[in-house]
């Protein structure tokens, strides 16, 4: 007998079916941005390329452009990683049970430590006062952020005082950190940190300071 004839379909091997977004995903991206923040912080964002970015994550550059548009919107999302990570440290470090100023020095502290990262976050963040740049409004809404996690914060910024009102306090606050970044890198032989939790001390009336002592 003749074997009979196959159909179309008979005799191959099913089609695999074609996979959709899958839980990788999300790892996935977190992975590219981190890698991002590590490129940023080493060569700056005019610098870092995405080939460099892809490299470090382990992906290729076609695979990063199937996550990310390009170099603008991965800047963003490495920003916005950056910040979770600084609330993530402020919890842990609330949770230790330092207070006032030294919470504060504490989150900072690591930065402090790495000055190419300082360099290269201080050109960033100068480059995004141009309104065209990609960064300009993370940085602008970055304050109002700044401002609401002071005002909720134990840090002595969340009360007007007789002189400043608590917004003005954050302005200061934001203005000597700054200020001490360019201090630091100019001169690495100084304690930066230890002169700010001596301005956060300076910044509240004497009564607002024992207060938060108290608490």
């Amino acid at each position: 007998m003749t074997a009979p004839e196959q159909g179309p379909e008979q005799g191959k091997e099913p089609a695999r079916r074609r996979r959709g977004p899958n839980a990788a995903t999300p790892a996935r991206r977190a992975q590219i941005v981190r890698a991002a923040l590590e490129s940023f912080a080493q060569h700056g964002y005019e610098r870092a390329s995405l080939r460099d970015i892809a490299a470090r994550a382990g992906v290729t550059h076609a695979a990063l452009l199937r996550h990310f548009s390009g170099k603008d919107e991965l800047l963003l999302a490495a920003l916005a990683q950056r910040e979770a990570d600084e609330e993530k440290l402020a919890e842990q470090i609330l949770h230790s049970g330092l207070t006032g100023g030294s919470v504060l020095s504490a989150v900072l502290r690591e930065e402090f430590e790495n000055p190419g990262y300082q360099r290269n976050w201080l050109a960033l963040s100068i480059a995004a006062t141009d309104p065209a740049h990609p960064a300009h409004e993370f940085f602008v809404t970055r304050r109002e952020r700044m401002r609401t996690r002071f005002n909720s914060s134990p840090l002595p910024t969340s009360r007007d005082s007789a002189y400043l009102s608590a917004d003005e306090k954050v302005t200061l606050v934001l203005a000597m950190v700054d200020g001490l970044r360019i201090q630091a890198l100019l001169d690495p032989s100084r304690e930066p940190l230890g002169l700010l939790e001596v301005f956060m001390k300076l910044v509240v009336t004497p009564e607002e300071g024992a207060a938060a002592e108290a608490r």
